[in-house]
């Protein structure tokens, strides 16, 4: 997972635990485009603030990010020691310090040590390496089991264009910025305000419809950086073609990165699709799968292969979404349970409990309201996200 022109590297810099790669850095060799998407959380970490003001210029260099300490709801000591970790890689780097992007993920209210990063960004620097963008996307992992990377190639007027992409997430994981940081790293030479748009654009098609557990976090932070190396014709509103398809690679990227992020949700055993067709508007649609996506009764019946659709009704009847009951059918994968708000059976249940025991499935829910549909991803609420969450801090 390479991209011309930025390199990368970790360490394990002992920010909260000693030898767990905890720190990383993402270098381009020349200034590039930025655009960044953060929490809606109203408390916000302070590299959240700092970044937001930064990228309000359009460009980045470099992104240092690191895991254990999220400095958030630490005030003025916090936000000063996010101005001197980027004020430390801007040294480090011999670039501009307002072209560094600061990011941080992990426990909320303590304050930010700066001895380890003072003792590891002299060597992050050296260790620079355009393969080691992997390394990046372990060391800011936190209850995360897996690292989750993605990318593609695109051509564009005959160019080819890079993308590769790296998240952490797996708990206090909802709509509206799931919580995750999301780096995404472009040769592509593309105008500042058509990378903003699509970049809002791929999160509401991707992180925007995935959730956990109905948690939203003060670091949500999703990066893409795009140093023009590739020399492809520009993409900007003058290039609707190149547009059309930087933004597909870069929406497509981004949901391949949330999928993977529920799929590795706090102890999550299954993939589950909520799928809401035939609503008025795609907001109540949005909405009704939200709703149900969330219910703790739904998930923990998924964790338990309960077939057990009055949690699932139950829960669109409290959803910001008007329908009628009795024009509600409900199935698993292909299996109809309920047709018209009435139940089909013992034999349609046991087909049902089958697809719940598989590892992924969708649910799909249709009204009888108009043509409007939404899907939310989301996973099973099993024993083990409450052991995980019950002593996170220890």
């Amino acid at each position: 997972m390479q991209v011309q022109g930025f390199s990368a590297a970790a360490a394990a810099a002992g920010i909260k635990y000693a030898g767990r790669p905890d720190l990383g850095l993402i270098f381009s060799a020349i200034p590039a485009t930025a655009a960044g998407v953060f929490t809606t959380n109203r408390v916000k970490a302070a590299p959240v603030l700092l970044d937001r003001e930064r990228l309000r210029a359009g460009q980045a260099q470099a992104i240092l990010v690191n895991s254990g300490n999220a400095n958030a709801c630490t005030g003025a000591a916090g936000m000063a020691a996010a101005q001197t970790c980027s004020a430390l890689t801007a040294q480090v780097l011999g670039i501009d310090e307002a072209l560094v992007q600061v990011a941080s993920t992990g426990v909320i209210g303590l304050p930010l040590p700066l001895a380890p990063f003072e003792q590891a960004l002299p060597g992050l620097a050296k260790n620079l390496a355009p393969d080691r963008l992997r390394e990046v996307a372990r060391a800011m992992m936190t209850t995360d089991l897996v690292e989750k990377t993605a990318s593609a190639t695109v051509s564009i007027g005959g160019v080819p264009v890079r993308l590769a992409a790296m998240a952490k997430g797996s708990g206090m994981i909802r709509p509206d910025m799931a919580t995750m940081l999301c780096f995404v790293l472009s040769d592509a030479r593309i105008a500042p305000q058509t990378l903003d748009r699509l970049l809002h654009r791929a999160a509401d098609e991707s992180f925007n419809t995935i959730t956990v557990d109905g948690d939203t976090s003060t670091n949500d932070t999703a990066l893409v950086l795009a140093n023009g190396l590739a020399d492809n014709p520009r993409i900007d509103a003058d290039n609707p073609e190149g547009v059309q398809v930087f933004g597909e690679a870069l929406t497509r990227v981004c949901r391949d990165l949330a999928l993977q992020i529920v799929a590795d949700g706090e102890g999550a055993s299954k993939l589950v699709h909520i799928c809401v067709t035939g609503a008025r508007t795609q907001a109540e649609a949005r909405s009704a799968a939200q709703t149900i996506a969330e219910s703790p009764l739904v998930k923990t019946a998924f964790f338990g292969a309960d077939a057990n659709w009055g949690r699932i009704i139950a829960a669109l009847g409290r959803s910001n979404c008007g329908f009628r009951q009795d024009e509600v059918d409900i199935a698993f994968d292909k299996v109809l349970l309920v047709r018209k708000g009435q139940g089909l059976g013992p034999e349609a249940e046991q087909q049902a409990t089958a697809v719940l025991q598989q590892k992924e499935f969708s649910v799909t829910v249709t009204l009888a309201e108009g043509r409007s549909s939404a899907e939310v991803h989301t996973c099973d609420l099993s024993f083990d996200y409450v052991k995980i969450n019950a002593d996170y801090r220890s």
